[in-house]
């Protein structure tokens, strides 16, 4: 389909995310109140061009295989749209490879600049947005919350991804606490076995039950529903100061654990007044540094929205 979008332009906003929250592998996403911003005008011709300030800048593809871009033209092409000539400004804040969903920020980035470049062309529902994103990411614990807000729980169907946003009870107060160093999701991944102990599993199952009332209802719950024994004791030889520092942690009582594949921990403290002294328990018994990121839960998720055309980058 050719279709003359030259001249549309949309902002983007989207929050980083925390996947598996503990028991919760694969299915639990928390969005936090840390955000990539993406400024996507289409114009006359074909080709891309990306602008990349802040976090990757100068490490990040500036051109069509940019993760961003890719995401753009996926959703163009699933709906047999023609793809203009995009010019991509990016400010990112959200650090790579470290576990705060960077890539399924990206995507999603890419799938609601796509939303709103073909409003009026193509109508994407909430249903469509979690399957296009869903589809380049190959699971949807991260993009769900990156794209709804809150805490989103996720299932695959055969019809396609699924997910249930509920709202975080006010007294939950995450702390992120970053490293200098990354970790690889794929890596991370095939560490896990592929099958685990019917105890463990059934353990888990609780666990994460357990999770959803003490973040939606009872926070005081939140150091016993985020035990796990389904991943983060396999990944821990891959990153042992994550892990050496999640145990110190839940020792003195606090609900952490490995932000999605790591390496960065996540509090998720009952009460504000929590955050201070987890971080400066890290801080007094690691060798190395680690940002301490005071967040608040993200309930509106992405958003995008439409503005007069800007001049295009310069050449």
């Amino acid at each position: 389909m050719s279709t003359d979008l030259a001249g549309r332009s949309v902002t983007v906003r989207v929050p980083a995310t925390s996947a598996n929250l503990g028991p919760g592998f694969d299915t639990l996403g928390l969005a936090l109140s840390l955000y990539d911003e993406l400024t996507v005008t289409a114009l006359a011709g074909s080709g891309v061009r990306v602008e990349v300030t802040g976090v990757g800048e100068g490490e990040v593809p500036t051109d069509e295989s940019n993760l961003v871009a890719r995401s753009i033209a996926h959703v163009f092409a699933h709906y047999g749209v023609e793809l203009p000539r995009l010019e991509l400004t990016a400010r990112n804040s959200i650090p790579h490879g470290r576990g705060l969903g960077s890539s399924g920020a990206a995507i999603v980035s890419g799938v609601m600049a796509a939303k709103g470049l073909l409003d009026g062309v193509v109508e994407m529902d909430s249903s469509a947005l979690l399957a296009r994103a869903t589809e380049l990411e190959g699971h949807p614990d991260n993009v769900a919350p990156a794209l709804f807000g809150g805490l989103t729980i996720a299932w695959v169907t055969p019809t396609g991804p699924q997910h249930k946003k509920l709202i975080v009870h006010r007294g939950v107060s995450p702390l992120m606490l970053v490293p200098e160093h990354t970790m690889s999701t794929a890596l991370a991944r095939s560490l896990q076995p592929a099958s685990v102990p019917h105890e463990d599993a059934t353990f888990n199952v609780s666990r994460s039950a357990l999770l959803v009332a003490a973040l939606i209802q009872s926070p005081e719950l939140l150091l016993a529903a985020t035990e796990d024994r389904l991943h983060q004791n396999y990944r821990a030889a891959a990153m042992p100061e994550t892990h050496r520092l999640v145990t110190l942690l839940r020792e003195e009582g606090y609900a952490a654990v490995v932000s999605g594949a790591g390496p960065s921990i996540l509090v998720l403290g009952s009460d504000p007044s929590q955050r201070i002294p987890a971080a400066g328990l890290v801080e007094s018994h690691s060798d190395t540094a680690w940002q301490a990121l005071m967040l608040a839960v993200d309930f509106k998720g992405a958003t995008v929205v439409p503005h007069p055309v800007q001049s295009p980058l310069s050449s």
